[in-house]
C-alpha cells in the first residue's frame, strides 16, 4: 500500500512539474508577443513621421492591405496636414491574438493666418492581430484616431 501512494505522489509531482513548465512556457511567449507588438508599433509610427509609411504599409493587416496599394496608402499618410513628431509607447492589453495598443503622439498642425503651426499631443488607440503568427497592425474603417487628453469622457 505504501508503495501505491509512493508511487501516485511521483506522478502526481510529475505532472504538477510539467504543468509548471508549460506555464513558464505560456508566460514567456506572451511576453515575448508584448515586446514584438511594442517594437513593431513605434516603428510603424517612426516611419508615418518619417513619411516612410510605404515601409509602414508592411505592418498592416494582410486583409486591410488588400484594400489599398502600398502607393495609395502611402499618399494618403504622407499627405496629411497633421505632421507627427514623435511617439511614446503607452501600454497595450491583449487577448489570445488580439491587443489593443496605447501610445502617445505629439503633432504639429498648421493652421494658417496668425495661428501658424500649433504643437499638441494626443493618444493613439490602436488594435494589433495576430494572423498565422505575425502580429500587425488593424486599421480602423476611418483613420487613426487621436484623442486630446484634456477630453472629458461623454456623460
Amino acid at each position: 500500500m505504501k508503495n501505491k501512494k509512493v508511487y501516485f505522489a511521483k506522478i502526481a509531482l510529475a505532472a504538477a512539474a510539467a504543468l509548471a513548465l508549460a506555464g513558464c512556457g505560456m508566460l514567456a511567449k506572451k511576453d515575448e508577443d508584448a515586446s514584438v507588438i511594442k517594437a513593431k508599433s513605434v516603428q510603424r509610427w517612426d516611419y508615418l513621421i518619417a513619411k516612410q509609411a510605404d515601409k509602414g504599409y508592411d505592418f498592416l493587416a494582410p486583409g486591410y492591405r488588400k484594400t489599398i496599394s502600398r502607393e495609395q496608402y502611402a499618399h494618403n499618410m504622407n499627405g496629411r496636414g497633421t505632421r507627427w513628431t514623435k511617439v511614446a509607447y503607452n501600454s497595450q492589453t491583449c487577448d489570445a491574438d488580439t491587443c489593443t495598443v496605447r501610445l502617445g503622439v505629439d503633432y504639429t498642425i498648421k493652421l494658417g493666418g496668425l495661428a501658424g503651426d500649433t504643437k499638441s499631443m494626443g493618444f493613439a488607440v490602436e488594435k494589433w492581430i495576430k494572423v498565422d503568427g505575425t502580429w500587425y497592425y488593424l486599421p480602423p474603417i476611418a483613420s487613426p484616431k487621436l484623442e486630446n487628453p484634456t477630453d472629458k469622457p461623454a456623460e
